[in-house]
């Protein structure tokens, strides 16, 4: 169904088309609608019209969103209407006052274009958008699920258009092209709230972009929808009700770190307790809670900004990333006068943590008395519920699994719903190592990493291919998501 109304007037007047063929249009009208509307469509239409039937506001304006965002023109599409003949002064004027990206379909060619692309990514779930030059073309390519796949090539000519639109949008100094820039965008496509982070870099074509899109849905997530096994979900929220120490979540970049120290901080209780964060950037606004962005030009990095965060009577402090040691230490210090600290390291594994600690310059003794726990993360794509597949495990599958015994597993297929992937959100795995009191012994000791390990394994720890192990079990993911992830580990 094509939704030939314009937006602007469908959402004005709350009127949505539902159908239409040669004999009459069907339309659906917000409770609150002015009857009168009818007849200005019945003229616009040229036949008859038939009521569908009325809607709340709230229901109406979320299926308006999902009907407009679906008939929005796709990014590539739109570029094959745009040639190379572009109106930079046009481009160069104030971003128009749009509350709405659905609202702006009669802006110049290159701002279409941008809208359509920022419609497309967020109804494709894209986490990031690139926007890359080479010496014929330019590339944009999408990051979904983890991984990134081509959009669109518009021509060279328009590469610069695209950047100086992006820069307006973003505040950032489009005269500026030698110098790498970072800035923000904050849209509103349909009901949905997007902020964009924006990172240009200059390479030898011309200015590199990446827009990374940050869904303030994703900071509503709870822990019981990150994927974690029921009885590591019970063993975190046990660390998170701790008065006091370090617990710390591990991984790579992109490994859901922040989206679950996120879901972790609404399990607290905001109203008694002062929860304040030092993050860099700052990517999801949480209520009743402090959020300080790191500032370099002010030289306002993690460890300033803790010392501050101190003298501000806090009983939670989340760390975005503890990268030095001057942050390490005061996180320590912190940790034993009587507050909880959450923080993000970069390692492969939970085990991994304590030694990255400790040769960064944290003492052994001080970190046994602070440490209640390390999560370890990766993401799996989930396998698409339209078209996976079931196969009977066979004795290659088993060896490659290290001798698992799964009597079936399940395989991508692809289907129109995943765009021909297979795959269709991601899920969670997780390693948990919880500092027991002879845990706590061996990193006092100075135990090396094997011997951690072992305790961890005696303890019933699972590492992150074991608890990937469940994932193929329930046909949530296949046995190439799990090995491509824990082999990356």
């Amino acid at each position: 169904m094509a939704a030939v109304l314009p937006y602007g007037f469908a959402k004005q007047n709350g009127i949505l088309l539902e159908a239409e063929d040669d004999r009459e249009a069907v339309v659906l009208l917000r409770d609150d609608a002015d009857l009168a509307v009818l007849g200005e469509v019945r003229r616009y239409f040229g036949k008859p019209l038939r009521l569908a039937g009325t809607m709340p506001q709230v229901q109406f304006d979320a299926r308006l969103s999902q009907t407009y965002a679906k008939a929005e023109t796709r990014a590539a599409e739109v570029m094959q209407d745009l040639g190379h003949d572009v109106d930079l002064s046009r481009l160069m004027q104030e971003l128009p006052a749009v509350e709405d990206l659905l609202d702006a379909e009669d802006d110049a060619p290159i701002i279409r274009l941008m809208n359509a692309l920022f419609t497309q990514a967020v109804h494709e779930r894209a986490s990031d958008i690139h926007i890359e030059p080479y010496e014929l073309s330019s590339i944009v390519r999408f990051r979904r699920d983890g991984m990134l796949r081509e959009i669109a090539r518009p021509p060279r000519a328009l590469h610069a258009a695209l950047v100086s639109r992006i820069k307006i949008m973003a505040s950032l100094d489009i005269a500026e092209k030698r110098l790498p820039q970072d800035g923000r965008i904050a849209l509103r496509i349909g009901q949905r709230a997007v902020d964009v982070r924006v990172s240009t870099v200059p390479t030898g074509h011309g200015e590199r972009l990446v827009l990374r899109l940050l869904d303030k849905e994703a900071a509503r997530m709870r822990l019981d929808a990150l994927g974690m096994a029921a009885d590591t979900r019970a063993q975190f929220a046990q660390l998170l009700a701790n008065q006091h120490g370090i617990v710390l979540v591990t991984g790579p970049t992109g490994s859901g770190k922040s989206t679950t120290l996120y879901a972790a901080l609404q399990t607290l209780d905001r109203a008694s307790r002062n929860i304040v964060t030092v993050e860099d950037p700052v990517e999801y606004e949480l209520a009743g809670i402090g959020q300080i962005q790191v500032n370099p030009r002010v030289e306002l990095g993690f460890a300033k900004a803790l010392r501050a965060i101190l003298r501000q009577d806090p009983d939670v402090i989340m760390i975005g990333e503890i990268r030095d040691l001057e942050t390490a230490r005061i996180a320590v210090q912190a940790s034993l006068t009587g507050h909880l600290v959450l923080a993000t390291l970069h390692t492969n594994d939970a085990v991994s943590a304590v030694t990255r600690l400790v040769d960064m310059g944290v003492e052994s003794f001080l970190l046994a008395s602070c440490l209640r726990g390390v999560l370890a993360q990766r993401l799996v794509r989930r396998l698409c519920p339209d078209c996976r597949r079931a196969v009977a495990a066979d004795e290659a599958d088993r060896q490659r699994l290290g001798g698992a015994d799964l009597a079936s597993l399940w395989t991508a297929v692809g289907c129109a719903n995943c765009n021909g992937t297979g795959y269709l959100d991601r899920s969670g795995i997780y390693e948990l190592l919880f500092a027991d009191d002879e845990l706590q012994r061996l990193i006092h000791d100075g135990a090396a990493e094997a011997t951690l390990r072992d305790h961890q394994q005696r303890a019933g720890g699972r590492n992150l291919f074991e608890d990937g192990l469940r994932l193929l079990a329930d046909g949530t993911t296949s046995v190439d998501e799990l090995l491509r992830v824990v082999t990356e580990a």
